[in-house]
């Protein structure tokens, strides 16, 4: 389905809509082609390909709110039926007066940047040629250690995109690409059986990194043979940019308007306020040039902006959308990140660890939980014991526990190692007295 019947469809749809008792009506065609190969043991052991499309639909009918999807849309009458009945069934619903399209003066009106988020060569990649990666990262380490007990690798890449129309004059469209490279090694030393993972990506197939990963997952396994505990106490914890996403999306989650409405916030009335360290510098910046989360509307149609949400420890701003605005006395920003860029420092990650006396770097978090309401959080940790600036023993079955509102306030180093692979793109980071438990 080209763009343009996409655009026809959902116009209808949404007229229909209005003309059967919605007072509001947001349309959205989307699809999602995807493929996947892994292997193991020198043998293909998934081969597939996914094809989906759909469409959903929000309905605003005498102040009550709905959304229904399908994937049956070819067919006009078929189609008319299905969102009559929705129409229908939406009234028998609650009312929340709250539930509203935005504002159409927040709404994206085009003429943005092309942000090179789509790789135009993506229906001509050579589906032989995606197998064929798979298994040359599982070549470059298959009977290169006798401690290997085990290699798998993957393959995945998708194009998604959406059209989307509102009633009150929103249009806007949007598609994506994406590949992907993983290795997974477990090596034993007879005792332990410890796994190593690597992974690269790109929006780009000829940019795709695809040496070394193998390589790469072997080291991380081998690395960790002889984990083991280490004595509990406070001291400092470096956390390795691949894993700074489990410390952050704490911050990020009491952000969001719903959590705050319903009181599960830690940083609720702290607009303003020092939510952090002075070297905890936090930008959403959704116009990077292909980058991961790159966008010119959110998912409500609402034009994005580049702002900070964190500046030297203050915080500037929530992520709110129409709903939650609404409800909260608030005004709309917008429900979701785009790219997220932690403000990085001037040394590398091995920069970072020379200035360590004693501490732990941390590679890996297993298992835990945090409070969103209070903020306490406890998470299991692997990594590596750092003595004079050295990594001088793995160990695992550890856990760290504290406080969110206290952790970042003890944040006193960023990496100059920005992850560029994710929409969250996070250095290492440094915290101090962090609570290590372990024998």
């Amino acid at each position: 389905m080209t763009k343009d019947e996409k655009y026809s469809i959902a116009k209808w749809a949404m007229d229909h809509a209005v003309q059967n008792g919605a007072q509001q009506a947001r349309v959205i065609i989307y699809n999602n082609n995807s493929s996947q190969v892994e292997v193991r043991d020198e043998k293909i052991d998934k081969l597939e390909e996914s094809n989906r499309s759909g469409m959903q639909i929000n309905l605003y009918v005498d102040k009550k709110y709905s959304s229904i999807s399908t994937n049956r849309i070819t067919n006009k009458d078929e189609l008319g039926k299905f969102i009559e009945e929705a129409i229908a069934g939406t009234r028998f619903l609650a009312e929340d007066e709250f539930r509203t399209l935005p504002d159409p003066e927040r709404y994206y009106k085009g003429g943005g940047p092309d942000l090179k988020t789509v790789d135009p060569a993506f229906k001509s990649v050579d589906p032989q040629q995606k197998v064929q990666d798979a298994f040359n990262l599982e070549k470059e380490v298959l009977g290169s250690d006798e401690r290997i007990i085990s290699v798998s690798t993957s393959y995945t890449d998708g194009m998604s995109g959406s059209v989307m129309v509102a009633s009150n004059g929103f249009e806007g469209d949007t598609e994506n690409t994406y590949y992907s490279l993983n290795a997974s090694v477990s090596v034993t030393d007879g005792v332990a059986r410890p796994r190593g993972g690597w992974n690269e990506s790109s929006i780009f197939s000829n940019e795709l990194i695809r040496k070394d990963i193998g390589n790469k997952a072997l080291k991380r396994a081998l690395d960790r043979l002889g984990q083991a505990k280490i004595a509990s106490g406070k001291m400092p914890m470096i956390v390795e940019n691949k894993s700074a996403g489990q410390v952050i999306r704490p911050i990020l989650s009491a952000l969001n308007g719903s959590a705050i409405q319903q009181k599960q916030s830690f940083l609720i009335g702290m607009k303003g306020e020092k939510i952090g360290s002075d070297v905890m510098s936090i930008v959403d910046d959704p116009f990077i040039v292909s980058g991961r989360g790159s966008r010119l509307f959110d998912n409500e149609g609402m034009a994005t902006e580049k702002r900070s949400v964190v500046e030297n420890g203050i915080l500037k701003t929530y992520y709110i959308d129409t709903y939650y605005g609404k409800k909260l006395e608030m005004e709309a920003t917008s429900g979701s990140t785009t790219n997220l860029i932690i403000k990085p420092g001037e040394k590398d990650l091995e920069g970072l660890l020379a200035d360590i006396e004693r501490g732990i770097l941390v590679t890996g978090f297993n298992g835990g939980n945090s409070n969103g309401a209070t903020g306490d959080f406890s998470f299991g940790i692997e990594g590596f014991l750092v003595e004079k600036g050295k990594l001088v023993q793995p160990v695992a079955e550890m856990n760290i526990t504290g406080n969110f509102k206290q952790l970042w306030h003890d944040l006193v180093a960023v990496g100059s190692d920005l992850d560029l692979s994710r929409s969250w793109q996070l250095p290492s980071l440094v915290f101090n007295n962090v609570d290590f438990s372990g024998i």
